[in-house]
């Protein structure tokens, strides 16, 4: 059986365009990934009316994607977000060690959603150790959490790694330490630039080439094997759960383990 150590978020901020109308929501997100199989970075999450593309396969990633599928910074996906989402509400999951490890459960604090400006979700997150691997949904409309009617549906989101785990096409898969986040790389955007589509990641380099799937930390990251387990996201009702009232600092930036993470939460109603 797998220990499961729940964390809180970092940080939550709230606000509502109509407190009559919102509902409250939380935010649960576990890495499954099996012992030495994958980690992934702090998850960017959007609530919005349906209209917010974070990306679409078989075209070329923005810099914001880049930003985040290369170095875990959420931050510029997230002002995209803001400047071009109204009555948006986003945030950033994390656990209290910036990045998820196998088995890590994270649970938000309350989000308060307009059942139509809120009606859809969308997630990125970068896989760790790689190049510039992510997971994220290309169709911002695949996610309703509220009926057209107004009903809270909710969201019980099971990720597989073989068929969810995406290529950003921006940065050589070459795995070398100094090139790899939480591997060797200690400045961000340091990788062998590439002009490739996004596509659906064809893996790591095989063992015996000296790649991510030969440090024994990571000896189950085959994220490629038929049904492997990599994420749950649940979005649920949270009416008994009560609204976090402290103030919240800004975007705050941590290094380490050779990555970049944003470890604060921005929330923004417009």
């Amino acid at each position: 059986m797998k220990l499961r150590k729940v964390f809180p978020i970092l940080a939550i901020s709230l606000l509502a365009a109509s407190p009559v109308a919102a509902m409250p929501v939380k935010v649960t997100i576990e890495n499954l990934a099996p012992a030495k199989g994958n980690y992934f970075t702090p998850v960017w999450l959007g609530f919005h009316d349906g209209s917010f593309d974070i990306f679409d396969a078989g075209g070329f990633a923005s810099p914001a994607v880049q930003r985040l599928a290369e170095d875990g910074n959420a931050a510029p996906l997230d002002n995209v977000f803001q400047v071009s989402t109204t009555n948006g509400v986003s945030g950033v999951l994390s656990s209290p060690n910036i990045r998820f490890a196998p088995g890590d459960v994270a649970t938000s604090g309350i989000f308060d959603l307009d059942p139509v400006d809120n009606q859809y979700f969308s997630y990125m997150s970068m896989i760790i150790p790689s190049n510039d691997a992510f997971i994220g949904n290309d169709n911002p409309a695949a996610y309703q959490i509220f009926s057209n009617n107004g009903t809270f549906q909710g969201l019980d989101l099971f990720i597989l790694g073989n068929s969810s785990v995406m290529d950003a096409g921006s940065e050589v898969n070459d795995e070398i330490p100094v090139n790899t986040a939480f591997l060797g790389q200690t400045v961000p955007n340091t990788g062998v630039t590439e002009k490739m589509p996004i596509q659906l990641h064809a893996g790591f380099n095989p063992k015996g080439s000296g790649g991510i799937l030969d440090d024994p930390m990571f000896d189950n990251a085959d994220f490629t094997r038929t049904g492997y387990p990599l994420a749950q996201i649940r979005v649920e009702y949270a009416g008994d759960m009560k609204p976090v009232s402290t103030p919240i600092p800004g975007a705050a930036w941590l290094f380490g383990s050779a990555l970049f993470c944003l470890a604060g939460l921005k929330s923004k109603r417009k």
